[in-house]
């Protein structure tokens, strides 16, 4: 029997209709794969996008974002509103409240799950924003211009802060750490963007907990009461992946799927893509856990090129990631470690910067604010490992693709 027959046969089901899971259906189509695909999705809308929850649906300038793809044209049967409770690899059969759901290929596209806020639970006014759901939950919470406490300065607070200073509403975010962007960013990059909450009239409370949520209002651990009409719970996200217990597939320190270079899984004919999984990086010399949108976007061709017979390239990319915040347009491309070294490229008062990280003398990571010509050159030279020189990195009326090493 031909390869093309053997993949006529196949079934493949994707577990999540995120856009990890959805981009694995589309690519499994677009390179050839003839046999069944099934999207299963835990909620109950169309396949939708997430970065405009923080932005248009949240604001009411868009009713939602589903992903604009003819799903029965290309083939694809979507079970929506249907919670997956387990797998069983040897059997290769899933289970699920609608009942046992068997394949030949598995793609596990579960996504992450936002981190609660102990003790909230049951309150009212508390919200998490991950889903649509979540999003039309606050939109009146932003249109009646309540009082807003946000709950972490991580990059989804500050879009939330963002969204509902935009509104009109008095915002305070409260975040644990000495600065924003603590577990993401040093100190001295972090440092300058906690006055951008006082620019856009919002108040940043660093070192600082929330010892209890009652109706109405947040208490904490200084002994403060704040005043919260909604409180907007954004301190992390971990990977969706409690429903594997017992599955014997293999998990990492962070929950994650643990899947190799070519997103394999520890079972065989299963597969884990987006922010449920994590992979080795030979580039950084590390095993990698994104939780961003361009990582969603490019595991599935891998995973895809797996499941039509090819032998695809080890997936290696160079991590890249956006957010709008307080005005300005903040990206990151790569990776970096405390021991890299730390180049400004303009000062960091002005609305435009960068920070560029070297490792062994090559760029491995950049960190571009209102600068998106830096970013861009950037992609291209961290994934070539190109030795940089310092001093023209530092000169940001030198483009970053002239500053490379003689």
């Amino acid at each position: 029997m031909s390869e093309e027959r053997k993949r006529a046969g196949q079934r493949v089901v994707v577990v999540g209709a995120g856009m990890a899971g959805v981009q694995t259906a589309v690519a499994l189509r677009e390179q050839g794969f003839t046999g069944s695909v099934t999207l299963i999705g835990a909620e109950p809308h169309q396949p939708y996008d997430r970065p405009p929850l923080s932005k248009a649906v949240l604001l009411g300038k868009a009713e939602g974002s589903a992903f604009d793809i003819d799903f029965e044209a290309l083939g694809i049967e979507l079970r929506l509103g249907v919670e997956v409770t387990g797998v069983r690899p040897a059997d290769h059969e899933l289970d699920t409240a609608a009942g046992p759901v068997g394949y030949d290929s598995l793609v596990l596209a579960t996504g992450a799950e936002p981190m609660r806020l102990p003790g909230s639970d049951g309150v009212p006014g508390v919200h998490l924003l991950r889903t649509l759901d979540d999003a039309e939950r606050l939109r009146p919470v932003l249109a009646e211009q309540h009082d807003v406490v946000v709950v972490g300065a991580g990059w989804i607070g500050a879009e939330f802060a963002t969204a509902a200073r935009d509104a009109g509403c008095a915002v305070t975010v409260v975040e644990a750490s000495g600065r924003p962007l603590a577990g993401a960013l040093p100190a001295e990059v972090a440092a300058p963007m906690a006055a951008w909450y006082a620019e856009a009239g919002a108040e940043l409370r660093t070192h600082t907990r929330v010892a209890r949520v009652e109706p109405g209002a947040v208490l904490l651990d200084d002994g403060s009461r704040l005043p919260a009409g909604a409180v907007v719970v954004g301190i992390g996200a971990r990977p969706a992946t409690a429903w594997l217990a017992g599955s014997g597939i293999e998990l990492g320190v962070h929950h994650e799927v643990v899947a190799d270079d070519r997103l394999r899984t520890s079972a065989p004919d299963v597969y884990a893509v987006g922010d449920c999984a994590s992979f080795p990086s030979g580039r950084y010399g590390e095993r990698l856990l994104v939780h961003h949108w361009d990582n969603a976007v490019q595991g599935p061709r891998t995973v895809a090129a797996a499941l039509v017979g090819e032998a695809p390239e080890a997936y290696d990319p160079v991590p890249y990631f956006w957010s709008e915040q307080f005005g300005r347009f903040v990206q990151y491309a790569g990776h970096h470690a405390a021991a890299d070294e730390l180049i400004w490229r303009g000062d960091p008062a002005t609305p435009s910067w960068t920070v560029c990280w070297l490792r062994d003398g090559a760029l491995v990571a950049v960190l571009a604010v209102g600068r998106p010509r830096d970013l861009a050159q950037s992609r291209k030279l961290i994934d070539a490992a190109t030795p940089m020189d310092p001093a023209l990195v530092a000169d940001p009326a030198i483009p970053l693709k002239k500053a490379i090493r003689a």
